[in-house]
């Protein structure tokens, strides 16, 4: 840790410790948990909403900045750095206090959050829409890979993998029962590449095929008679822990 640069941080001996002395010095309520880095650069200032995780607090190597990252349900909704370490506590209270990503940022104008963030605050059906249409979009934004866009569009087309949350990997179209990260993948379709079949997978990224498939629509309805008879729409939440 530079002292010329952190030296309020290195006069108590950690980051953690820094944190709580500023936070009792501005009269804020603070509960200060480990970070994923050790104590010195690294801190958590937990939340009392349940589904929120402790606010991430680091410290920037090169020049003084607190990077912070705040996490709910697998989606990273609150990120930013700042100079400042009463700002990052005053973060951290107002994360913890469950205040919106709107107020967060208008209260302190070092946060930003993404238009997936905002979804998510909304809930898993704006998230599912949101997914759907960036996916069409990337899709109309290559033309020359015929393959992808008939899979989106013919995907898209089928009630039972659009209440899904939908992503890609190396072109392949995975289908997710929540709308974090891990996901949890129920199926997912290799679109046709210069003549190859579409292909039915159970992870993007697994070797496995259960089938294959001469057109996107014959992929899809493959890929839905794979789908779990009672499976409804996307839930808010992670492959680890849902809701």
């Amino acid at each position: 840790m530079d002292s010329d640069l952190y030296p309020d941080v290195v006069a108590v001996g950690s980051l953690a410790a820094a944190l709580e002395q500023l936070a009792a010095e501005l009269g804020v309520d603070l509960t200060v948990v480990p970070g994923d880095w050790g104590p010195r650069v690294s801190a958590g200032i937990a939340s009392s909403v349940p589904e929120r995780k402790p606010l991430s607090v680091h410290l920037g190597a090169e020049s003084r900045w607190f990077g912070v990252s705040g996490w709910s349900r697998g989606v990273e909704l609150i990120t930013g750095a700042t100079p400042d370490l009463a700002d990052v506590v005053r973060a951290g209270a107002a994360w913890g206090q469950g205040r919106s990503l709107r107020e967060l940022r208008t209260e302190l104008p070092f946060l930003r959050s993404s238009e997936r963030a905002e979804a998510h605050e909304r809930g898993p059906d704006a998230v599912v829409e949101l997914q759907w249409r960036m996916m069409r979009e990337q899709a109309a934004e290559e033309p020359g890979f015929t393959g992808f866009g008939e899979l989106v569009e013919a995907a898209h087309a089928e009630p039972r993998l659009r209440q899904l949350y939908v992503f890609s990997s190396h072109w392949t179209l995975g289908f997710s029962s929540c709308t974090g990260y891990p996901s949890r993948n129920e199926v997912a379709i290799v679109p046709s590449y210069e003549g190859s079949p579409f292909r039915l997978k159970r992870h993007p990224l697994s070797d496995d095929v259960l089938g294959e498939a001469a057109t996107a629509e014959e992929a899809v309805a493959l890929a839905v008679r794979h789908l779990p008879a009672d499976l409804g729409p996307a839930v808010a939440g992670t492959a680890e822990q849902d809701g």
